[in-house]
């Protein structure tokens, strides 16, 4: 995954938790606009969501940020 995507999805992680808390969930729709404008980065980020790491629909933010955050540091 792209590292523009990974620092987005964990800015979008963070920004979520600080609004609603810990236990706050999402789906990794939570990291685009409601506009499709950028098909290729969703499809990389639902890859892997879903074919990757077979996550649930709604997971929580903190699951996600740390799992993001293990990928950058290897």
């Amino acid at each position: 995954m792209r590292s523009s995507l990974k620092q987005k999805i964990i800015a979008v992680c963070e920004q979520k938790i600080a609004q609603k808390g810990e236990g706050v969930g999402l789906s990794f729709y939570a990291f685009f606009a409601n506009k499709n404008d950028d098909p290729d980065l969703l499809m990389e980020a639902a890859t892997w969501w879903i074919q990757t790491h077979r996550l649930d629909h709604f997971e929580k933010a903190e699951k996600i940020k740390a799992m993001v955050l293990a990928e950058i540091a290897s």
